[in-house]
């Protein structure tokens, strides 16, 4: 009996450490997240810098990779710094008339009444999420540069093409995880529904380029074989993702709590 306390008592001590460190982390987070964003900047100007000097291109084309680059490294951040203004910290946010999440049993509590609970906050599973959310763009961004090169003066038609649309996906994606990321941590009601949303035109978006790319129909085989596996790739992270985080997003305590002010009944 005393070891199986022991372990118990352990147990105990070690979720509290973590939940600690959870916190901990989420709080640094919304307090340097601008600066993040300012080193974000720095560091993916710097690779996109490399990339077009190194590419061996027509001076014709540095203007327009230059162009496709700051908007590619400037979205997410300039996302980012419109959702914390937006979104204040520590304003009380109204829920949404319509409820999408209907499952367990449930009764709503007062939005300041939430906020004094234990389990309010992003801090727990929600702190891995909100990581892994905000890692889809430094993620995403380089795999755009590794995989699409800087457009040359002289591309075919297939390569801009393509390169445009990968260029829409990794910009709309991430701002939108970017915008994501700042809903959790401003404690938005909208946030898990936003995020649905999210992983919804993530999806589309690599089915409507692996279309639009095969009705081109000149795309070499060794690029379509790539696409491919890029796309699919693409598909899958998003697909495990769903199936990882939707469940504790509609029956998780600590969510249902923090953004949509309710308690087990």
């Amino acid at each position: 009996m005393t070891g199986e306390h022991d372990m118990v008592s352990n147990m105990k001590q070690l979720r509290h450490r973590l939940n600690a460190r959870s916190v901990a982390l989420i709080c640094r987070l919304e307090v340097d997240l601008r600066m993040l964003g300012l080193w974000w900047v720095a560091a993916a100007a710097f690779a996109s810098g490399l990339r077009i000097a190194f590419g061996g291109h027509d001076p014709a084309a540095v203007v327009p990779n230059l162009l496709s680059y700051t908007l590619l490294i400037m979205a997410p951040v300039v996302t980012v710094f419109l959702g914390v203004r937006w979104f204040p910290k520590g304003v009380l946010h109204a829920q949404p008339e319509l409820r999408l999440s209907r499952f367990g049993r449930w009764r709503d509590v007062d939005a300041v009444a939430a906020r004094a609970l234990p389990l309010f906050g992003a801090s727990g599973f929600m702190a891995s999420l909100v990581i892994g959310i905000l890692l889809n763009i430094p993620l995403r961004t380089m795999e755009f540069m590794t995989a699409i090169p800087a457009l040359p003066a002289d591309a075919p038609l297939w390569f801009a093409v393509l390169r445009q649309l990968m260029l829409l996906d990794v910009v709309l994606m991430t701002s939108m995880y970017a915008f994501a990321a700042v809903l959790a941590l401003r404690h938005v009601p909208s946030f898990p529904r936003f995020l649905l949303a999210a992983w919804g035109i993530d999806l589309l978006l690599q089915i409507g380029i692996a279309r639009s790319m095969g009705a081109l129909g000149d795309l070499p085989p060794a690029v379509a074989g790539s696409l491919s596996g890029l796309l699919e790739g693409n598909l899958k992270k998003v697909l495990i993702s769903m199936a990882i985080w939707l469940p504790y997003l509609i029956l998780s305590r600590r969510v249902n709590l923090t953004y949509r002010c309710r308690v087990p009944d």
